[in-house]
């Protein structure tokens, strides 16, 4: 079940930024017709009951930069093994909101027989499916109430059905849905009435309004889809409401918009998803836009189903992953380090390549080395990157006939301040200087190695570009017998090549 309940979080997390985008172009559709507004809520549907998605350079998802499973099309801001971390990290997608996170959250201790973070996990499920239990229950004893308020409906013709048991009309069933409506209904009032409904049963709003309600309980804990589901009625409504007067001219406006408020009634939105009631809240929003309303330009219908694909497109799709960069740092530079660069590049999570290649090509690289790639470890923990690199000149790299860690060490605990789950940094040295070509030389520098060598968990100096230089200036002022417990020597003189 905590498996179960960390999808659902992640597929809550990506909704809600798809929400926000949502909101927004809400906002610049205002004077589109409230159709477009409604399908573009789709998108969020999409999010909320699909883990997995494809990957497009349009995602509008890389603002916010989470990670994602490569291969999977998961998208994961809680990672699924956060459970089993000695550090657990969240990835919000925003920096500040991670770090708030993340600093309350409890590591594991070795006296310790379970994980903090287990508990907090197994809590969490337990409240998560109580919750949607409950709202379950609550929804399918508001409906039967409103079964048995109709039971004794007397039909007037077709599927339209009479009864002084209720104040306001509505559409109501799964299978063979009905339009119910009180005594006493004018025959102007209801030609606008029924025209409405069957709108909404003409577009099967009947399903997709209580199939989205039953999602939002299984999002329950996430104010974002409350939100999310009230919106999208409103544009249901208001999509109605405009078909009425597309159909019937703007000479209705005025009755319609008094029939409207007449029948309006005050509903909690935590009643269930259904039934599809004229009167329903936002009484005051869609009487507005009723009597604001114009019909569209061909061109702007055209140009408003442009942007409603695009969006949905962008608002569906995960990032592509780019390909992780090892150039050489650029010019603007603190004692070797680009600081922008390492800045930009901070990540939680060791397996987010393309914030690992980018801390990579901001580190100094000293002379004589090329870049040949990265490899990182994320299957298991401990968590590790190794970096490759192909040596043409052994100069800025050896010390006393012997290939030297020393080169490497301070760019190893820069990476550990800066990659806040990585547990090891790994350099993989092929030989081509001439000499010994196809020898191979490795060094390793692991978090609890560097812990021992500073006294302090170096992660904190990520915070900002100030901390990180006072890192730096820490590092180059350490001699390499200070450190000669974390990096070792290879005597190039007991090297011999190897073949293939």
């Amino acid at each position: 079940m905590m498996d179960l309940f960390l999808i659902i979080l992640n597929m809550s997390i990506t909704a809600s930024y798809v929400t926000l985008a949502v909101i927004m172009a809400r906002f610049l559709l205002r004077c589109a017709p409230k159709i477009f507004s409604y399908i573009l809520w789709s998108a969020v549907l999409i999010r909320l009951v699909i883990p997995v998605s494809f990957t497009t350079n349009f995602s509008l998802l890389r603002f916010v930069q989470p990670h994602v499973q490569a291969g999977t099309g998961l998208m994961e801001f809680v990672p699924r093994d956060i459970g089993m971390l000695k550090y657990p990290i969240v990835d919000a997608g925003v920096s500040k909101i991670s770090h708030l996170i993340n600093s309350s959250l409890p590591g594991a201790t070795t006296i310790a027989s379970v994980n903090p973070m287990q508990i907090i996990l197994w809590l969490g499920s337990i409240i998560w499916i109580t919750g949607v239990a409950i709202l379950l229950l609550y929804s399918i004893i508001s409906y039967l109430k409103i079964l048995t308020k109709v039971r004794t409906a007397t039909l007037v013709k077709d599927h339209v059905y009479e009864t002084d048991q209720i104040s306001t009309p509505f559409v109501c069933g799964f299978l063979k849905p009905k339009i119910y409506i009180p005594t006493g209904i004018s025959e102007h009032e209801l030609s606008y009435i029924l025209l409405h409904e069957q709108t909404h049963i003409l577009r099967r709003d009947y399903l997709i309004k209580p199939f989205a309600f039953m999602i939002v309980i299984l999002h329950w804990f996430n104010p974002m889809m409350w939100l999310s589901y009230s919106l999208m009625s409103k544009d249901m409504e208001m999509s109605c409401d405009e078909r009425v007067v597309n159909k019937m001219g703007d000479q209705i406006k005025g009755s319609y918009s008094t029939t409207l408020l007449s029948l309006s009634v005050s509903r909690s939105g935590l009643r269930s998803g259904s039934p599809l009631a004229f009167g329903e809240s936002h009484v005051k929003e869609r009487i507005k836009n009723i009597l604001s309303y114009r019909q569209p330009s061909s061109w702007m219908v055209a140009s408003s189903m442009l942007v409603i694909a695009a969006l949905i497109v962008g608002c569906t799709s995960n990032p592509t992953p780019l390909q992780p960069s090892l150039q050489q740092p650029s010019q603007s530079t603190y004692s070797g380090y680009n600081i922008d660069k390492l800045m930009k590049n901070k990540t939680l999570y060791v397996g987010n390549h393309v914030k690992v290649g980018g801390l990579f090509s901001g580190m100094a690289i000293p002379v004589g080395l090329e870049a040949n790639g990265l490899a990182l470890q994320t299957n298991a923990i401990p968590y590790g990157a190794t970096i490759n690199y192909i040596m043409t000149d052994s100069t800025d790299v050896s010390k006393e006939g012997a290939i030297s860690g020393e080169s490497f060490y301070r760019n190893s605990i820069l990476l550990l301040s800066l990659i806040d789950n990585v547990d090891s940094i790994t350099y993989s040295i092929a030989d081509n200087t001439g000499q010994y070509d196809g020898a191979t030389y490795s060094f390793t520098f692991t978090r609890e190695q560097v812990y021992k060598l500073l006294g302090e968990d170096v992660r904190h100096y990520a915070t900002d570009a100030t901390s990180l230089r006072k890192l730096i200036d820490r590092l180059d002022s350490l001699t390499f017998n200070e450190t000669s417990n974390t990096t070792s020597y290879t005597n190039l003189s007991e090297i011999h090549p190897l073949n293939g």
